[in-house]
């Protein structure tokens, strides 16, 4: 080998390690997006679909699903810490402070939600789901035949007649204004500490399981309107037949700055989401809190099997 071809090999290799040692042997060019979601069963059904379309289309997808609580979640995407998940339009009542029929209608509670958000923190909603996921109780159907308890304001004389309670619920559920307080100030009935069971998560599934199993007395759980283990767990959801709740349909939220380096991202999500009726969120909520699958591989094969995923 002459002098010439030594030193050009010598050269390459010197390249070669300093590339790799500076982490600039492979290419750095996709783009790095932070995807979470709540703690919630279909919190991380959505986050891992978002994070799976995202690392099928080239992106960088950091995978911090099942991140925490709402406030936790909210506070992280305004601080910049995450850059997007799956948030419910009815929330932004709680955000803001706001009340009125505005945020019982699917469309208004969108467009009024997306224009706060935009305004106050520089947050893009995207395209919504076609389902309802509101705050609702569900009783154990035994009581509910026994008692003739079908809606709210049958639970409500329920309650307030003495008769035998025990709701479990999140932290969140039984502190927030607009979550169980609403339905005890619209219903007329009034929880002691003794007739609830806190737990710290957001899942559904803990509280329902604790319903139907009578854990602690419990035969009320908190419960949310996509959730597909209810009848399999013998519990009902009551009628919310005053209108109480405002919708609450999930729609991947994203910082703007985000969006606008990688505006295909609207164009990945929305499909998906508009496939995502009642129905086919509460069957593949259940195959998680029911049948016991992983979210990932749920959502993976629900965007396979309907040609979002090759």
């Amino acid at each position: 080998m002459n002098i010439r071809r030594v030193l050009t090999v010598v050269f390459a290799t010197i390249v070669a390690v300093s590339a790799f040692a500076t982490g600039e042997a492979e290419t750095t060019d996709m783009p790095r997006v932070v995807v979470a979601s709540k703690i919630d069963t279909e919190g991380a059904l959505l986050g891992n679909m978002i994070v799976l379309l995202l690392e099928a289309n080239g992106f960088d997808a950091v995978d911090n699903t099942e991140f925490g609580t709402t406030d936790v979640i909210r506070n992280a995407i305004k601080a910049g810490e995450i850059d997007i998940y799956p948030e419910y339009t009815g929330n932004g009542a709680f955000f803001y402070g706001q009340s009125g029929d505005q945020w019982k209608n699917p469309v208004t509670a969108y467009e009024t939600i997306k224009q706060l958000d935009y305004d106050a923190e520089r947050i893009v909603w995207l395209q919504p789901a076609p389902a309802n996921n509101t705050w609702a109780l569900a009783i154990r159907a035994d009581v509910a035949d026994a008692h003739g308890i079908v809606t709210l304001s049958d639970f409500g004389e329920y309650v307030s007649g003495g008769g035998e309670v025990k709701v479990a619920g999140s932290e969140e559920f039984i502190s927030r204004p607009d979550a169980l307080p609403s339905f005890e100030n619209a219903y007329g009935f009034d929880l002691t500490g003794d007739q609830l069971l806190v737990l710290s998560g957001g899942n559904t599934a803990t509280t329902e399981r604790a319903a139907a199993e009578g854990t602690d007395g419990v035969n009320v759980a908190m419960a949310y309107g996509t959730d597909g283990q209810l009848a399999a767990l013998g519990l009902r959801v009551m009628t919310d037949d005053k209108g109480v709740q405002p919708v609450y349909e999930p729609a991947p939220i994203v910082r703007e700055e985000i969006l606008l380096a990688n505006p295909e991202i609207a164009d990945i999500l929305e499909p998906v989401f508009l496939s995502l009726d009642l129905v086919t969120l509460q069957t593949l909520n259940a195959r998680i809190a029911v049948d016991g699958e992983g979210a990932r591989a749920v959502a993976e094969d629900y965007l396979t099997s309907n040609g979002f995923l090759p």
